[in-house]
């Protein structure tokens, strides 16, 4: 239990810990307490008689440590910022900076979704070995003493799914998929990360810990920065999938005979196409080929007939009286 007793100047009392205390104050365990002193992370305690004496400052030191950790810090990186804490250079825009790395990279806000409206978006019944799938990717989050309600993270990850089961794919597909994916988008913003790393940060964080101007012209700069990889991705991915879907549509009408897309029809017929039908040929050869598609369609459609129509007259030819 922590105890008080007068302070120096004796104007006030002070909170001292032993270290079970500042163990339980703190969240840490004893031997973490212990490690941390050994590797000068924490201030040396009082010693008085056989025990230490711990003080508010060590509880707020080991706060800070915690926070540190949770961001992703080592604790050599924690130990070189606390020194420059200590010597009076400051960690206020060392923390902004990893306040501003930390922030967050989408302007997409979370939703929650209970579990019968989950049930209704795939399929009607319950699904307990999906909705663990969902939980260990992070597309669901279990929400504290709600069992029947879950976070959603990212309601368009959600609703991508809820698309590709409607169209036919099935859940563990769905979650095979997402796993994959996951897995080349991480590269792609790591990669993006060593680049400006190189090209950018380098020049603000060449030097253990930055300063805090450099700490604050970096996070200034982790905000300008910030869509560019998102742009960046989204303007190359509707490059490659126009390119790869038309190969790949092309690719299988081919199986089927000869294909090619013809320019345009030289007389076209005004047709109105429903809108869902346009819209779902659009998804699938981009907008600038939907036109050429649907044209090919037709003429694909027109021959086939024709040949059925050829085919049939040959099969069941006239019959002609021959009779004088």
């Amino acid at each position: 239990m922590s105890t008080t007793g007068p302070s120096a100047a004796g104007s006030r009392a002070v909170a001292e810990y032993r270290i079970e205390d500042l163990a339980h104050a703190s969240g840490a365990t004893v031997r973490t307490i212990r490690a941390y002193q050994d590797r000068g992370l924490l201030p040396t305690p009082e010693r008085r008689g056989r025990a230490n004496v711990y003080r508010d400052t060590h509880l707020a030191r080991l706060r800070q440590i915690a926070d540190l950790l949770d961001r992703g810090y080592t604790l050599a990186s924690i130990k070189e910022l606390l020194e420059a804490w200590d010597t009076g250079r400051g960690l206020g825009g060392v923390l902004g900076l990893v306040a501003e790395v930390h922030g967050p990279w989408t302007d997409e806000r979370a939703d929650r979704i209970t579990r019968a409206e989950l049930n209704v978006k795939f399929g009607g019944r319950p699904d307990d070995e999906a909705v663990a799938e969902a939980v260990e990717l992070g597309v669901l989050e279990p929400i504290p003493g709600r069992d029947d309600e879950f976070l959603v993270p990212s309601p368009q990850e959600l609703a991508v799914a809820v698309e590709l089961y409607a169209a036919g794919v099935p859940l563990n597909a769905i979650s095979g998929h997402l796993r994959e994916l996951r897995g080349q988008v991480e590269q792609i913003a790591s990669r993006f990360l060593e680049f400006t790393t190189e090209h950018v940060f380098a020049r603000y964080l060449g030097h253990r810990p930055p300063t805090d101007a450099d700490a604050a012209e970096a996070a200034s700069m982790v905000r300008r920065l910030r869509p560019l990889a998102q742009q960046t991705v989204d303007a190359e991915l509707a490059r490659a999938m126009r390119t790869f879907a038309t190969r790949h549509l092309e690719h299988h009408l081919a199986a089927e005979g000869p294909f090619t897309v013809p320019p345009a029809l030289p007389s076209p017929v005004p047709v109105a196409l429903p809108a869902g039908t346009i819209s779902a040929v659009e998804r699938l050869v981009g907008r600038e080929n939907a036109q050429a598609f649907i044209a090919a369609a037709a003429e694909r459609e027109v021959q086939s007939r024709t040949l059925d129509t050829l085919a049939s007259s040959h099969a069941n030819p006239p019959i002609v009286d021959q009779t004088v």
